[in-house]
């Protein structure tokens, strides 16, 4: 008996060291940010292979495995900015299972000085709604609507008020989706704490899924997506009163919605963006021939147009310099600016304050 006893107790010992043992690998963070600055990435995947690191996040090399079964990679000291990842199993490519701030594709990665509060931050204020809505889309399927997604924000005391509000379609960029600009770009935050501080009008933000054909977009945003929202939810539906911004593949499109419709939007955002297809054959030539067409109209109707770019660092700007020579050939007025922090959600938060707080004033 004495002997199944220790045999007993033995058993339980290992299992309570190996339980031990998940328990800590489980609570190993799956980005640390060291005392020196570096920074380590890991994630427990026992039965692979070849683990590595797709996204933003530079000068990246190959994890090695413990006997843990974690793959881990440590980087020197980062840039202050916000770095989209995901990992590369086996050649599969895996969303942070662990790591909070993420969208449904991409999982990001801040790098701050400790304790510093940010624009973006969280912050004890009222806070809007966000809201996940569905509608029908005849633009990519006519006689058979397709049912899409988008993400609409309303401000704090929209419930409550019966003002109609302007409107602002926010579009995020290539190999994002309609949750991005919340969840990574931080602009329902960004909102929130504007508003609070009084740095912005109220108005409602749409941010819709532009992961489409960009030449479809123009009218999949004006044919389908502007009357859904201006049929459900209690805003301004005048151009004085709507504005239009986004980032990479989402400028793309703010750019051919108001050359396509000019005289639907009177604020404007082009952040980290160009005419793709001014390189080959003459593009830029048909571009800039109804660019010259739709000039009366935007004197007219546009009051702020903005080009943003992450400084030279931002793989956009030089296409994003050719662009804009073809509204200065055109006598179309324009502001451009730039900081360091290349093609980034880093600058593009930055970006989405310094736009909101100009409008619909």
């Amino acid at each position: 008996m004495r002997k199944f006893m220790m045999v007993g107790v033995a058993l339980m010992m290992v299992l309570t060291l190996s339980a031990q043992q998940r328990f800590n690998r489980v609570q190993e963070p799956s980005v640390k940010i060291n005392q020196d600055g570096s920074v380590t990435f890991s994630i427990h995947a026992p039965n692979a292979q070849k683990v590595s690191i797709r996204g933003d996040v530079p000068n990246s090399k190959p994890f090695v495995k413990g006997e843990d079964g974690v793959w881990r990679m440590t980087l020197p000291k980062m840039d202050v900015s916000v770095y989209r990842y995901t990992f590369d199993v086996d050649g599969v490519s895996v969303i942070d299972p662990r790591h909070p701030k993420a969208s449904e594709n991409v999982s990001i990665v801040e790098i701050l000085p400790e304790g510093v509060e940010t624009f973006w931050s969280k912050k004890d204020v009222p806070h809007g709604a966000v809201s996940e809505v569905y509608y029908k889309s005849t633009t990519l399927n006519p006689e058979k609507p397709l049912t899409r997604r988008m993400q609409i924000w309303t401000p704090a005391g929209y419930n409550a008020s019966k003002a109609k509000l302007p409107v602002l379609y926010l579009i995020h960029g290539a190999g994002d989706n309609d949750t991005s600009w919340n969840r990574v770009g931080k602009a329902c935050d960004i909102l929130d704490n504007l508003l609070a501080e009084g740095k912005i009008e109220p108005m409602i933000v749409v941010m819709p899924n532009g992961s489409i054909p960009t030449e479809l977009f123009p009218d999949e945003l004006v044919k389908d997506i502007i009357p859904y929202v201006e049929q459900n939810y209690r805003c301004k539906r005048d151009a004085a009163n709507r504005a239009i911004a986004g980032l990479s593949m989402g400028g793309l499109e703010t750019l051919n919605t108001f050359m396509a419709y000019p005289d639907m939007f009177t604020y404007i955002s082009v952040m980290s963006s160009y005419w793709f297809d001014q390189g080959r054959g003459d593009g830029l030539n048909k571009r800039e021939t109804r660019l010259k067409e739709i000039t009366p109209i935007l004197k007219k109707r546009v009051k702020l147009l903005r080009f943003t770019q992450g400084s030279k660092q931002d793989f956009t700007y030089d296409g994003g310099l050719i662009t804009m020579k073809a509204f200065d050939r055109c006598g179309i007025e324009y502001e451009f600016s730039e900081m360091p922090g290349g093609h980034s959600w880093h600058v593009w938060r930055h970006d989405l304050r310094d736009f909101v707080t100009r409008i619909f004033k």
